[in-house]
C-alpha cells in the first residue's frame, strides 16, 4: 500500500506548515456554518415547542427560552464576524486569510 501514512499537500509534494493555511480556512467556515445551521435549527425546535405547549405556560416559557437562545447565539456569531471585518478594514488587516509566514 503505496503512500499510506503520508500525508499529501496540494501541491503533490509532502505536507508542510504552509498547508495549514488551508486546513484553518477550512475550519473557520465550517465553525461558521455549523452555528448558523445550529441556530436555525433550534429556532424550528423552539417554535415547534411552542406551537405543542398549548396552553401550558410553563411549555411555552421554556420553548420562549430555546427560541430567546438560538437569536441569541446567533447574534453572537454575526457580532464576531462584523466586529472582525470592522477591525480588518480600520486596522487595513484582512482577518479572513491566515496566512503563515516562515
Amino acid at each position: 500500500m503505496k503512500g499510506v501514512g503520508k500525508a499529501v499537500s496540494k501541491s503533490g509534494g509532502a505536507a508542510s506548515i504552509l498547508d495549514l493555511e488551508h486546513v484553518f480556512a477550512s475550519i473557520v467556515v465550517v465553525a461558521l456554518s455549523a452555528a448558523g445551521i445550529a441556530a436555525v435549527v433550534m429556532l424550528v425546535i423552539g417554535g415547534f415547542k411552542f406551537i405543542a405547549a398549548g396552553g401550558d405556560k410553563d411549555a411555552a416559557q421554556k420553548a420562549g427560552q430555546t427560541i430567546t437562545y438560538a437569536v441569541g447565539g446567533l447574534v453572537l456569531v454575526l457580532s464576531a464576524w462584523v466586529i472582525l471585518n470592522l477591525l480588518g478594514n480600520f486596522l487595513g488587516v484582512d482577518f479572513s486569510v491566515f496566512k503563515i509566514t516562515i
